[in-house]
Formats: C-alpha cells, structure tokens, sequence
C-alpha cells in the first residue's frame, strides 16, 4: 500500500474485476465440467468413486476376496498394511540412528542426554514388544496428524516455492509421488512388491515431513521482492 501512484491506487495492484471475476469463472468452470462428465457419462469412474463392491450382490456366505477403503484413504491404509513386523525393525533402526545422532549432539548435557536414553530404550522396548498391528494404526494415524504440524516444521526463510532452492520443488514432488503410489497400492491386493515399494513410500512420506526442520533451512533462497515481504506493525 506504500507504494502507489498518482491516484492514489496501489502499483502492484489490479482491480477485482475483470481480471479475478474471469479467473474465478474459469476455475468454476473447469469444475463444472469435470463434474458434469463423471455425472453423467462415468458415475462409478471405474469403481473409485462409487465402489465396485456396492454393486455385489450380498452373498453371507463369502467373503470378498479383497476389501480396500475408499480412494482418499487407500494412502494411509497402505501404510497400515506396511506395518508389519519387519517393519517395524527398520523403524527400530531408524529410531535407533536418530537417537544415536541426537545423543551426540547432547553429550555436553548429562541431563538431557539421561532423559533422551531413557525414552530410546522406552521406544525400542515398545517397537519390539507390541504387535506390530497396533504400531499399523500407529503409523496410520501419525501420518493424518502429521500434516497438522506443517507450518510450524517448515523453517525455510522463504515460504513461496517460487522463491525457494529449484530442488525443493523435487522433494515435494516426490513426497507428492510417493503418496500417490501409496494410494494406488492400497487399492491392489497385496503383494510382495507392493509391500516393499509401500514400505518405501511410508519412510518417504514421514521423512519429508519430519525432516522438514533440517532440510529446509537447506539451500540458498532467491531475493524476494520488497513488496511481498512482511513487516509485522
């Protein structure tokens, strides 16, 4: 607002209309007509937005060979079916680097490295003693929640993409394909492989999330522009 002309409008702005009523009108009607082609020409859409086995007939005496959740929960369903004992070793290892890696960075706090090997070994006991379906719900449920914390994990000094290191758009970008191959593997019945490249994609998607503190203060950010910076009153 400091920075207006003769006339007193902002320099770097436009009216509301015509420029956002037409891009308002646009978006509504590319939604319209996404719409209207799965209402009227592919209701079911294949057997993802209404499910294949609704139109089954109720049988008692069989059971469906595979039961899978609706689309928008096949990700975090494939993450419970990940969560197998095995698993859960590799999430003791990984616990297990991060709290060796954390216990060096406390070693001249006696203290706080008391209390950080006592959760260690808390955790590792746990991991190895409860069935590895309660960690499945575990991992489920932490990964919806995990979302949550978002923007108070993101450290960047910037926070538009557009201004950001080029390669952390190539980490989204793969946090982004690991969640969708996720969700297309919780539709498939279960695999070997599926289960491998399930289990990569659980570590993918937790990684990108919880390493966010560490990897994005990475890089060196591109100079915002005066006007998009914020100066609190």
């Amino acid at each position: 607002k400091a920075n207006k002309d003769a006339r007193g409008n902002p320099r770097d702005g436009i009216p509301f209309h015509p420029y956002y009523t037409v891009h308002d009108l646009f978006g509504l009607s590319v939604f319209l007509t996404i719409f209207c082609a799965v209402l009227f020409f592919a209701p079911t859409f294949g057997g993802y937005f209404l499910e294949h086995n609704n139109f089954i007939p109720a049988n008692p005496l069989k059971t469906p060979p595979h039961i899978a959740p609706v689309w928008y929960f096949t990700p975090f369903y494939s993450m419970l079916r990940a969560t197998t004992s095995t698993s859960v070793h590799i999430w003791m290892a990984v616990a297990s680097v991060a709290g060796l890696w954390r216990a060096w960075s406390l070693r001249r706090h006696p203290l706080r490295l008391a209390v950080l090997a006592a959760g260690m070994a808390f955790l590792l006991w746990a991991l190895a003693t409860v069935d590895a379906k309660f960690w499945g719900v575990v991992v489920m449920g932490g990964a919806v929640i995990s979302l949550f914390f978002l923007p108070w994990l993101d450290h960047s000094a910037v926070k538009s993409i557009r201004y950001r290191p080029k390669w952390h758009l190539s980490v989204l970008l793969v946090f982004a394909l690991a969640f969708v191959v996720l969700g297309y593997f919780g539709i498939e019945e279960p695999s070997p492989t599926g289960y491998w490249i399930s289990v990569t994609c659980t570590f993918i998607y937790f990684g990108f999330i919880w390493l966010m503190p560490w990897w994005s203060r990475l890089g060196e950010p591109r100079p915002v522009p005066e006007r998009l910076v914020y100066h609190p009153h």
